[in-house]
């Protein structure tokens, strides 16, 4: 049996119906003929080769509700785009007069589901380490008698303690982004906000021997947006720049109006960002270099919350890094000043 368009429709009340359905939907009479489909199963069961294998299988469970039971199969697709689709059949009445195939394309339920499994998986990863570091350290403590050795154990145990807080922040700061429920907006002094962001870093930037230069605003810029969000992904921005500098480097926080809005630039002439790993940056958790995510105390979720605000706020956020010489995000933000004078 090879299903093919309908020669009827059904009343066209019905017919208008089914074709708001989201679902596809295949109407077949007693012999299997197709006597009706609506608009997203003709958009979906198209003459692309690609198709061939879901036609099959709705043609298969067809021939199953014909026989009275009802059965569901799930089709993966490569081509043009990756997609999982659940295609169920039933029987219409009992013996059947005819039968009915539902086709779902469930690609992003099972995206979610993976991205819920992956976020799992690593926040129990990224808090198991510091809590077997404490339970460890505080066993340590424990029988330790050694004033000096005690005390060098206790500073890692608050560095400890510390990292597990940071973490636990900002899986806080990044759900209540993500979920952007109508976070209060004013006129953000684009001066004030950087200076705000880079002054809680120039300790850690001196330490490392890194020169974090004051900001530089090419004008009395005011951005719209919600502050608290906006400070946290400048403020993430320079961390990163800092952390991934070399001694003897330097970060410039500068801005710049272009005509796709008001950028911040953070650049920085350190380690750099290998080409394989740009589009996989601003991944919850996802790491360039771990082995100094350790020692610096990041979380890997700086860059995903940097996104997030940027999204939220109508902008974006782009890289521009070279391997070894160093790289510059930069922040675009609509400009507030645009049709203002009209």
């Amino acid at each position: 049996m090879t299903l093919r368009s309908p020669d009827a429709d059904p009343p066209s009340l019905l017919g208008a119906a089914l074709d708001g359905v989201a679902q596809a939907v295949v109407i077949c009479d007693p012999a299997g003929g197709v006597v009706f489909e609506n608009a997203a199963a003709r958009r979906i069961l198209s003459s692309r080769p690609s198709d061939a294998l879901l036609a099959q299988a709705v043609d298969d469970l067809v021939v199953c509700a014909l026989a009275g039971s009802t059965s569901e199969r799930r089709v993966e697709l490569l081509s043009p785009a990756r997609r999982t689709l659940e295609v169920r059949a039933f029987p219409v009445a009992s013996p059947p007069l005819g039968a009915v195939a539902v086709i779902d394309d469930i690609s992003d339920r099972i995206r979610l589901e993976a991205v819920r499994r992956d976020f799992v998986a690593n926040v129990s990863h990224e808090l198991k380490t510091p809590t077997g570091a404490l339970a460890l350290l505080a066993e340590t403590i424990e029988g330790e008698t050694d004033p000096e050795v005690a005390r060098r154990l206790v500073v890692r145990l608050g560095a400890e303690a510390e990292r597990l807080s940071r973490t636990i922040d900002d899986l806080l700061d990044l759900s209540r982004i993500e979920a952007n429920e109508s976070p209060a907006v004013d006129e953000v002094d684009l001066s004030e906000l950087l200076v705000a962001a880079v002054t809680p870093h120039r300790e850690v930037a001196q330490s490392m021997g890194v020169q974090l230069a004051a900001p530089v605003v090419t004008d009395a810029s005011v951005v719209v947006g919600n502050r608290r969000d906006l400070l946290s992904a400048v403020s993430n921005l320079v961390e990163n720049a800092v952390k991934y500098s070399e001694p003897g480097g330097e970060v410039a926080v500068e801005t710049a109006r272009t005509q796709r809005g008001i950028e911040i630039n953070v650049s920085d002439h350190g380690i750099g960002i290998p080409a394989r790993d740009l589009s996989r940056i601003f991944e919850r958790f996802y790491r360039v270099d771990r082995a100094r995510s350790r020692t610096t105390g990041g979380t890997g979720l700086g860059l995903s919350i940097v996104r997030h605000v940027a999204t939220n706020h109508g902008g974006r956020v782009k890289v521009r890094s070279v391997e070894g010489e160093g790289s510059t995000f930069s922040l675009i933000l609509p400009d507030s000043r645009v049709g203002s004078d009209t």
